[in-house]
């Protein structure tokens, strides 16, 4: 579906209204995660301490993050079912898995950035970065989730496990909390406001539109299938022009 923009821009739908909902929830819920199970992790600091306070005390912090655990593992769960019944059904592509062409695309970037190749990698619907930060909040969700559970029913697990995996349970959760804290602070955030090609903010999985420019530049491949774009008809003989591609076309209007 496309769309034309107030400045004449050509729009491209990039992600459904299930997505944008789906988005806002995993950022909802993982600020309230964040807030609530930093400051009992860093719980000598005085900024936590206020805002521990500030929610009711400890008590309702925990109440707070576990009922946020919940609706967060509701999210993971259901973005991973419609993942999977999507490609079954054939409607979906699996886009985001990591194939061989994701390690040639970072060759290919990196060689770009340090000037020894003209033009960046010709993405698809996702770029390796995007796979990447995908599978990790992915697998430290799923790993959040088992030890979490653990945290909150201690006395049932150990009806079954041995004691040892509340501890371990305890450290494993409280770090890799900490390390999807980082990975969304220093590398989504970064990339989603600061970056130079959409700063002061990417919008399109709030709005669900991208610009053809953008699209064109950062996931190619994407694009030209969405167009159908074949291959140019060669020149013919005795002409002083050549045959214009779909791609080229396009681009001149949009």
């Amino acid at each position: 579906m496309k769309r034309n923009r107030d400045d004449g821009k050509r729009m491209i739908r990039r992600f459904s209204r299930l997505r944008i909902f789906e988005h806002w929830g995993i950022v909802l819920s993982t600020l309230i995660l964040f807030a609530t199970g930093l400051s009992q992790r860093f719980w000598h600091l005085d900024f936590s301490q206020w805002l521990i306070l500030k929610m009711g005390g400890i008590d309702n912090v925990r109440w707070i993050h576990r009922y946020a655990g919940v609706f967060f593992s509701f999210e993971l769960i259901l973005n991973v079912a419609t993942a999977v019944a999507g490609v079954v059904r054939g409607r979906w592509s699996p886009s985001m898995f990591i194939t061989r062409k994701d390690f040639t695309d970072a060759v290919e970037n990196m060689k770009y950035y340090f000037g020894l190749d003209d033009h960046p990698a010709k993405c698809d619907r996702y770029d390796y970065m995007e796979k990447f930060e995908y599978w990790t909040i992915l697998m430290g969700g799923f790993l959040m989730i088992l030890t979490g559970t653990v945290l909150w029913f201690p006395i049932l697990v150990t009806k079954i496990l041995p004691g040892e995996i509340i501890p371990a349970a305890k450290a494993l959760h409280s770090n890799e909390a900490l390390l999807i804290f980082l990975i969304n602070a220093l590398w989504h955030i970064i990339n989603a406001v600061f970056g130079p090609e959409v700063f002061p903010l990417d919008t399109s999985i709030f709005t669900g539109y991208i610009s053809r420019e953008r699209m064109a530049r950062e996931h190619p491949v994407e694009l030209a299938r969405l167009e159908e774009v074949v291959p140019a008809e060669p020149p013919a003989v005795g002409s002083d022009h050549p045959a214009e591609s779909p791609v080229a076309t396009s681009g001149a209007s949009g």
